[in-house]
């Protein structure tokens, strides 16, 4: 797969799908097929598959492998799919490897999440496994920790995508893009559909989203405004999705997954619950909260009797 084409995939919506477990808490390979078919179906430009919406670190090697297979093998070739990767050096590397093998157009490495990693050190990690794994790679940064020069580093890597930046800092981002060239890699809104708008502000193009597994035409609708320019219209459907942004940042992002979880039992998904460290399920209040909010949406599946599911 070229760098073109995955970069072209970038400008778009890279969707983040959740990872279903069955009632033994293992992956469940059925549902997740589900899962992946309502997204590609929709139109959503590129999968990432093990992302953080899927709870990566929650996984365990083998989980995290049959997760790739399943994603790769329920799309079809329909949408482009981007494994993630991460961990050790050695594992990230094994992973991108076997993920090509598999039939990825692309991989995503976690940012080290060790505490004591250098943020030169950081940025040498995404150039290794950039220079070592055979596909293109999009480098998911989560931290200011890595200045100008690292971060260009890495963007002008030849084997690297896109750079997923999923911090709040647009002054570095400014700066990034000021910075880049036409071989730079894609600077990609890496924090959603809220943060879209700013981002494309700067100079960003695409971005992620846990939204694509409830309901994926709202997002596709946002990307469309922004691709057009019309942040009137932008800032109008953010508004629709803020309540349940907000949500999802609750305790420290604690329930980020937790509400995407919820939502898809809602339209009738059997996921299971998060996994520990992650918030296993919401309270009343913010269930109710939720469920105000897909009912705005006109998403919940209505039961044979008539009634609101």
């Amino acid at each position: 797969m070229s760098l073109e084409k995955i970069r072209n995939a970038l400008k778009g919506i890279s969707g983040v799908h959740i990872v279903p477990y069955g009632k033994d808490g293992a992956p469940d390979g059925p549902t997740l097929a589900r899962v992946i078919d309502r997204i590609a179906a929709a139109g959503i430009h590129n999968i990432v598959t093990a992302g953080n919406t899927g709870e990566f670190y929650a996984l365990s090697p083998d989980e995290v492998r049959f997760v790739h297979d399943k994603a790769i093998e329920a799309n079809a070739g329909r949408s482009r799919v981007t494994a993630a990767i991460g961990r050790s050096l050695v594992e990230a590397i094994a992973l991108g490897k076997r993920a090509k093998a598999g039939g990825a157009d692309a991989v995503m490495a976690h940012q080290p999440l060790d505490p004591f990693a250098a943020p030169q050190a950081q940025a040498a990690y995404f150039k290794a496994i950039a220079d070592q794994v055979d596909l293109p790679l999009v480098a998911y940064v989560r931290s200011d920790a890595m200045n100008l020069k690292d971060l260009m580093g890495i963007a002008n890597h030849p084997n690297v995508a896109g750079v997923k930046f999923a911090t709040t800092n647009l002054m570095m981002l400014s700066e990034c893009v000021r910075a880049s060239e036409a071989k730079t890699a894609l600077w990609v809104c890496g924090l959603a559909e809220g943060w879209a708008g700013p981002f494309y502000a700067v100079g960003a193009r695409g971005f992620t989203s846990g939204l694509v597994n409830v309901d994926p035409a709202r997002s596709l609708a946002i990307h469309a405004a922004l691709e057009a320019g019309d942040f009137a219209k932008v800032r109008a459907l953010v508004d629709t999705i803020a309540a349940f942004e907000t949500l999802r940042t609750r305790y420290g992002n604690g329930a980020n997954v937790t509400v995407v979880k919820e939502a898809m039992g809602e339209l009738g998904f059997e996921v299971g619950q998060v996994r520990l460290p992650g918030l296993p399920a919401l309270d009343p209040a913010d269930r109710a909260t939720l469920l105000g909010v897909l009912k705005s949406w006109n998403v919940i599946p209505v039961r044979k009797t008539g009634t609101a599911a």
